[in-house]
């Protein structure tokens, strides 16, 4: 058995010294110097001993402190959060439980190897670090020595990037009868180093701004390609030798515009028209312009366009060309309140034989002049309504004044009104403009109404 124990020791110290305890990528290496406390009292032995974990804390009757540097412990980082290391700790043993006599300021040297993961990455932390750790080492006590397989829990309080304040517990337990399995406790200060320099440019990663890409130290390690003072990831024209006020880009035909915001940079032109000239000064671009010489709309290429009736919606977009209309309503007139009442002023006035859909004769001159009114206009859209008074059923009048309406509409398309400019639709008797009450007022309420589609 102690031949085994040693030979455990001597494999862990070994694979310890070469990959040992780490703290992060950037600072690899990693050393911590403290104080350490050996407690036999709460390993579950037998009295004077107590139960596991009992009077854990009780460091005024059962911790054994050497009250100076006596602990060691030196890291490297291996990855994914794990790290490896080896720990020498030295300290002074007078206590053994509720036993005084066992030992008199003997000498304790512990010389351990760990494994631990840490936790920080894991809580998206960058100074709580708590971590667990398993290993194994060697400890000699009167100079009595044997192995011991470890258990640890700890965590590293960073507080700056390479200064932090380590405490942890391990439970040693012993493998020879000759060492009793103990706790020990250490507190110390850590310190990282080692940062590494990945683009070789003299700056460690950890303050690299630009760790894959050589640089400059007065750019936090990143280039500055074209050597105009002005680090790349701020340089517009990263590849180009430029001016700080135009963020590092040239202006080669100086008109106060930069090469990569003009769109003519060899010829001197307008801010608002990118850096290009407009020779007729009609706002567009003479690049753009097909009339350069003569002055024009934009949206006519900046030629002029021809508008017959001059109202300012050129031909080729006016649906009526040779009457002066709006922009709103394409070149046409737009149907305005008066047109709108002359309109139901004739609707109104539309016979229809009694009980049914058709339409008198003596009402076609009126029509044509409801005719005459839709030509006019002969973008706008109408929808002819029919309305009843409420003599009858409801369905009755519904029926007989959607029929009205249609009739009406019908009319008006067989001659010469656009089908798709009219709809029809009738309502009963659901839309009165006078009291059903009395004979005039309802004579007022059998009505059509042609009324404009907004």
């Amino acid at each position: 058995m102690k031949n085994l124990s040693r030979l455990l020791f001597a494999m862990l110290l070994m694979l310890g010294m070469g990959n040992t305890y780490a703290q992060d990528e950037n600072n690899p290496w990693a050393i911590t110097l403290g104080t350490n406390a050996v407690d036999f009292y709460p390993t579950g032995e037998a009295a004077p001993l107590g139960d596991m974990f009992d009077e854990y804390f009780n460091a005024t009757d059962h911790w054994n402190i050497l009250p100076s540097v006596s602990s060691l412990t030196v890291g490297r980082y291996l990855s994914n959060g794990f790290t490896l290391g080896a720990t020498a700790s030295l300290n002074k043993i007078d206590k053994f439980g509720d036993d005084r006599s066992k030992y008199d300021e003997v000498t304790y040297v512990g010389v351990d190897g760990i494994v631990k993961y840490g936790f920080g990455a894991a809580i998206n932390s960058s100074w709580f670090d708590p971590y667990l750790g398993v290993g194994g080492g060697y400890t000699w006590v009167d100079e009595i020595g044997a192995g011991t397989l470890n258990g640890t829990l700890g965590i590293n309080f960073w507080v700056t990037d390479n200064v932090g304040i380590t405490v942890q517990s391990a439970y040693k337990h012993a493998f020879e009868d000759y060492l009793d399995t103990h706790f020990q406790h250490t507190a110390g200060i850590s310190f990282k180093f080692g940062g590494k320099d990945t683009d070789g440019d003299g700056i460690y990663d950890k303050d690299d701004a630009c760790p894959e890409v050589f640089g400059l130290a007065e750019f936090d390690g990143c280039p500055d390609t074209d050597g105009d003072g002005i680090e790349d990831s701020k340089d517009d024209c990263p590849n180009v030798f430029g001016l700080a006020q135009f963020n590092g880009c040239p202006d080669t035909d100086g008109d106060g515009i930069p090469d990569n915001l003009d769109d003519c940079p060899t010829v001197a032109g307008l801010q608002e028209l990118n850096g290009c000239p407009d020779a007729d000064g009609d706002g567009v671009a003479d690049h753009l312009d097909e009339c350069p010489n003569e002055a024009g709309p934009a949206a006519n290429n900046g030629c002029p366009w021809p508008d017959r009736d001059g109202d300012g919606v050129p031909d080729k977009d006016d649906l009526c060309p040779d009457k002066v209309g709006t922009a709103a309503n394409n070149g046409c007139p737009e149907v305005t309140e008066a047109v709108q009442k002359a309109l139901n002023a004739y609707a109104k006035t539309i016979l229809f034989d009694t009980g049914k859909s058709s339409i008198k004769g003596q009402s076609e001159s009126v029509l044509k002049d409801i005719i005459a009114i839709l030509n006019e206009y002969p973008n706008a859209k109408f929808t002819v309504e029919g309305h009843t008074d409420s003599v009858g059923s409801d369905a009755t009048n519904m029926k007989l004044s959607d029929a009205r309406a249609l009739s009406v509409k019908d009319y008006l398309v067989a001659r010469g009104v656009d089908e798709f400019r009219l709809s029809s639709k009738g309502y009963g008797e659901s839309k009165p403009i006078d009291s059903n009450k009395t004979k005039a007022g309802r004579a007022n309420n059998r009505r059509v109404e042609i009324n404009l589609v907004k």
